[in-house]
Protein backbone atom coordinates (compact mmCIF):
# COMPACT_ATOMS: atom_id res chain seq x y z
CA UNK A 1 0.00 0.00 0.00
CA UNK A 2 1.19 3.21 -0.96
CA UNK A 3 -0.27 6.49 0.32
CA UNK A 4 -0.82 9.32 -2.86
CA UNK A 5 -1.53 12.83 -2.02
CA UNK A 6 -2.88 15.30 -4.92
CA UNK A 7 -2.14 18.73 -3.68
CA UNK A 8 -1.78 21.45 -6.51
CA UNK A 9 0.29 24.64 -6.31
CA UNK A 10 -3.10 26.33 -6.71
CA UNK A 11 -5.47 24.44 -4.18
CA UNK A 12 -2.43 25.46 -1.44
CA UNK A 13 -2.37 28.97 -2.34
CA UNK A 14 -5.88 29.62 -2.71
CA UNK A 15 -6.32 27.48 1.16
CA UNK A 16 -3.42 29.81 2.30
CA UNK A 17 -4.61 33.27 1.05
CA UNK A 18 -8.47 32.54 2.75
CA UNK A 19 -6.38 31.57 6.37
CA UNK A 20 -4.32 34.57 6.05
CA UNK A 21 -7.47 36.81 5.56
CA UNK A 22 -9.50 35.49 8.18
CA UNK A 23 -6.43 35.47 10.34
CA UNK A 24 -5.81 39.31 9.69
CA UNK A 25 -9.92 40.33 9.87
CA UNK A 26 -9.77 38.07 13.30
CA UNK A 27 -6.69 39.68 14.82
CA UNK A 28 -5.24 35.75 14.83
CA UNK A 29 -8.12 34.28 16.42
CA UNK A 30 -8.76 32.42 12.83
CA UNK A 31 -5.11 30.55 13.86
CA UNK A 32 -7.11 28.36 15.98
CA UNK A 33 -9.62 26.97 13.94
CA UNK A 34 -6.79 26.44 10.54
CA UNK A 35 -5.19 22.84 12.08
CA UNK A 36 -8.66 21.81 12.03
CA UNK A 37 -9.33 23.06 8.08
CA UNK A 38 -5.58 22.15 7.62
CA UNK A 39 -5.63 18.49 8.25
CA UNK A 40 -9.18 18.04 6.56
CA UNK A 41 -7.54 20.08 3.57
CA UNK A 42 -4.84 17.14 3.50
CA UNK A 43 -6.71 14.46 4.14
CA UNK A 44 -9.15 14.50 2.02
CA UNK A 45 -6.73 15.13 -1.04
CA UNK A 46 -5.22 12.03 -0.03
CA UNK A 47 -5.05 8.08 -1.65
CA UNK A 48 -4.05 4.98 -0.35
CA UNK A 49 -3.25 3.16 -3.50
CA UNK A 50 -2.97 -0.61 -3.38
CA UNK A 51 0.08 -2.33 -5.31
CA UNK A 52 -1.29 -5.23 -5.80
CA UNK A 53 -4.16 -4.41 -7.65
CA UNK A 54 -4.10 -0.93 -8.64
CA UNK A 55 -7.10 -0.05 -6.31
CA UNK A 56 -7.40 3.66 -5.17
CA UNK A 57 -9.63 4.46 -2.26
CA UNK A 58 -10.01 8.26 -1.13
CA UNK A 59 -9.26 9.19 2.48
CA UNK A 60 -12.18 11.19 3.89
CA UNK A 61 -11.68 13.64 7.03
CA UNK A 62 -15.07 13.67 8.93
CA UNK A 63 -14.41 16.75 11.22
CA UNK A 64 -16.35 19.93 11.11
CA UNK A 65 -14.09 23.12 12.16
CA UNK A 66 -16.67 24.39 14.51
CA UNK A 67 -18.23 21.19 16.45
CA UNK A 68 -15.22 21.30 18.02
CA UNK A 69 -15.19 24.90 19.75
CA UNK A 70 -14.98 23.31 23.02
CA UNK A 71 -11.56 21.86 22.43
CA UNK A 72 -10.27 24.91 20.66
CA UNK A 73 -11.17 27.46 23.57
CA UNK A 74 -9.19 25.42 26.01
CA UNK A 75 -5.78 25.31 23.85
CA UNK A 76 -6.57 28.84 23.11
CA UNK A 77 -6.53 29.24 27.31
CA UNK A 78 -3.65 27.05 27.54
CA UNK A 79 -2.04 28.59 24.71
CA UNK A 80 -2.57 32.16 25.85
CA UNK A 81 -1.15 31.03 29.09
CA UNK A 82 2.21 29.45 28.01
CA UNK A 83 3.04 32.13 25.86
CA UNK A 84 1.75 31.08 22.33
CA UNK A 85 4.08 27.66 23.78
CA UNK A 86 1.11 25.40 23.81
CA UNK A 87 -0.05 26.17 20.37
CA UNK A 88 2.69 23.68 18.96
CA UNK A 89 1.05 20.88 21.06
CA UNK A 90 -2.27 22.04 19.65
CA UNK A 91 -1.46 21.25 16.14
CA UNK A 92 -0.21 18.25 17.24
CA UNK A 93 -3.36 17.35 18.78
CA UNK A 94 -5.35 18.15 15.87
CA UNK A 95 -3.74 15.66 13.79
CA UNK A 96 -4.21 13.09 16.12
CA UNK A 97 -7.90 13.91 16.11
CA UNK A 98 -8.15 14.30 12.55
CA UNK A 99 -6.49 10.97 11.75
CA UNK A 100 -8.60 9.38 13.79
CA UNK A 101 -11.98 10.55 12.37
CA UNK A 102 -10.53 9.82 9.24
CA UNK A 103 -11.86 6.85 6.93
CA UNK A 104 -11.25 5.32 2.92
CA UNK A 105 -13.84 5.84 0.77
Amino acid sequence: MNIKADLSILDIIGHLLIWVLLTIITLGIALFFFPYSFARFVINRTSVVDNATGVERKMVCDINIFSNVGHIILWMVISFLTLGLGYIFYFYRVWNYALNNSRLQ
